[in-house]
C-alpha cells in the first residue's frame, strides 16, 4: 500500500487537464489512493498555491506526497525539485515560491532536483507546456507508491537557495497588531489575516470587544472601521462586520453572510497591510 497522493493546481476542472495528472498517477500504479487538495488556485497565483500547501499539509499522515502546479514559468530554466517538510512530507513542485509558506510555518529540511532523464513519463521529452502531468504528476505517483526513494529523485540542492516569496510577520508596534492579509476564505469571502490569536491576546481584547481595523493597499486605506471581536458569525447581526479566529488560529475579518473581500475589493499578499487596535 503505497501513501496518499494529493493533487494541487489553478488547472481548474474545465478540461481534461487534472484528469491526466490523475490518468498519470493511476498508470503508475491502481492502487494509489489519489486526491485533490483544490484546482482552483487563480491562475499565475504562486502565493495562494504556497498558503493552501500550509493550511491543508498538517492535516495529512507523515510521508504524503503532494503535487502542486501552479506554474507561470512553465517551460524556463526553473527548477522543478521536491522538498521534504520537517514534519515528513513531500511536495513536488516548480521552486518558483510555492513553498514559501511551508518553509516559513513548518520547515523544509530537504530538497532535491528532479532528474527529468528518469522521473519523467515516457515519450513526454518533446512536451514543455504540462509538467503537471509529464513531471510532477508521474514523479509524485512514483514518490508515492514507493517505486522511488526520496534519494533518487535527483541531485540535493541547498535549502538555502529556495525561491522565497516575499513576506512578513505580524507584530505589536505602540498598541497597534500589524500584519497582512495572506489568503482570503474564497467562498465566502472572509478575510484571513497572519496574526495569531495569541497576539490578540497581547491587546487584552476579550469576546465582545470592539476593535478598529484598518485595510491598506499599498499605502491607500481601504477599509477602517470598528467591529466586534467575536466567537463566531452569531456575535453579530447579518451584514454587520466581525473579527473571528480562524481554523488556523488567526485573525480573520468578516461581514456576517456576506463577502468582505468582494464588498471591499480585498486582496492577499505583502501589499495588503491589516492593522488592529482595542477601541
Amino acid at each position: 500500500m503505497g501513501n496518499p497522493l494529493i493533487l494541487q493546481s489553478d488547472f481548474g476542472l474545465g478540461d481534461g487537464a487534472v484528469s491526466a495528472m490523475c490518468g498519470v498517477a493511476n498508470c503508475v500504479d491502481q492502487d494509489l489512493k489519489i486526491y485533490n487538495l483544490t484546482h482552483e488556485i487563480p491562475p499565475f497565483d504562486i502565493w495562494e498555491g504556497s498558503y493552501r500547501l500550509l493550511q491543508t499539509i498538517a492535516y495529512w499522515p507523515q510521508n504524503s506526497v503532494f503535487v502542486s502546479v501552479v506554474d507561470p514559468g512553465v517551460g524556463t530554466d526553473r527548477r522543478s525539485v521536491v522538498a521534504r517538510t520537517a514534519s515528513n512530507h513531500f511536495i513536488v513542485t516548480p521552486d518558483n515560491g510555492t513553498l514559501t509558506h511551508v518553509n516559513k510555518e513548518i520547515g523544509i529540511t530537504e530538497m532535491r532536483l528532479i532528474d527529468e532523464t528518469v522521473n519523467r513519463l515516457p515519450n513526454s521529452g518533446a512536451s514543455h507546456t504540462f509538467h503537471g502531468r509529464d513531471i510532477y504528476a508521474y514523479t509524485g505517483a512514483r514518490l508515492a507508491a514507493g517505486l522511488i526513494n526520496f534519494e533518487q529523485v535527483g541531485p540535493l540542492l541547498d535549502v538555502g537557495q529556495l525561491i522565497k516569496l516575499p513576506s512578513m510577520d505580524a507584530f505589536m508596534e505602540d498598541d497597534v497588531l500589524h500584519g497582512i492579509i495572506d489568503v482570503l476564505d474564497v467562498r465566502y469571502g472572509n478575510v484571513w489575516t497572519n496574526i495569531s490569536r495569541l497576539q490578540l491576546a497581547d491587546l487584552q481584547v476579550q469576546y465582545g470587544n470592539l476593535v478598529k481595523v484598518t485595510i491598506k493597499h499599498e499605502s491607500a486605506i481601504v477599509f477602517e472601521q470598528e467591529m466586534v471581536y467575536g466567537r463566531s458569525f452569531a456575535a453579530t447581526e447579518k451584514g454587520e462586520s466581525l473579527i473571528y479566529i480562524n481554523s488556523l488560529d488567526n485573525i480573520a475579518v468578516a461581514i456576517n453572510q456576506q463577502s468582505f473581500a468582494k464588498k471591499y475589493k480585498i486582496g492577499t499578499g505583502v501589499d495588503w497591510k491589516v492593522f488592529i487596535k482595542k477601541s
